[in-house]
């Protein structure tokens, strides 16, 4: 009867461990990259872009997604908002959140293009990795650029 006891006992310990284990690590690695246009973009004829630097960005985010357009072959810059129209052919705003784990990281990029005469939205692209998939600045801006210029209506 003892033994028996210590059986279930030991199989409740381990089924408690177990169920602990996969509730602290659910969640953790998250992975998401999407891009959505508008039924009426054609970013084929996009040969420049003003990337507006938003002025808490301290990170380089707006030079990251610079490089990420010029690796293209677009032609782009980067400045302040200004009233429209803007000198290119689109405009780019972003958003993007960090995330604390042990050191400061990129947790989600949202990257818009957006008309020069209007600034209405042309096309969106958002990139979210958690802490244990995290992506580099540049390499979230790149992934973030290529989806929007390949994204299909």
């Amino acid at each position: 009867m003892k033994s028996r006891r210590k059986f279930v006992i030991r199989r409740l310990l381990f089924a408690i461990s177990i169920s602990a284990i996969l509730a602290a690590t659910s969640g953790c690695a998250v992975n998401r990259a999407s891009a959505t246009l508008m039924p009426d973009a054609d970013l084929t004829k996009v040969k420049s872009v003003y990337v507006v630097h938003q002025p808490a960005d301290k990170n380089g985010v707006d030079q990251a997604i610079k490089d990420a357009l010029t690796k293209r072959g677009l032609t782009a810059t980067v400045g302040p908002a200004i009233t429209p129209p803007y000198p290119a052919d689109a405009v780019i705003t972003y958003v993007d959140k960090w995330m604390w784990d042990l050191t400061m990281y990129l947790l989600e990029l949202t990257v818009t293009v957006r008309a020069p005469v209007n600034e209405f939205p042309l096309a969106t692209g958002n990139s979210l990795h958690t802490s244990l998939t995290r992506k580099s600045t540049k390499d979230m801006a790149d992934e973030v650029v290529t989806n929007i210029f390949t994204a299909k209506r």
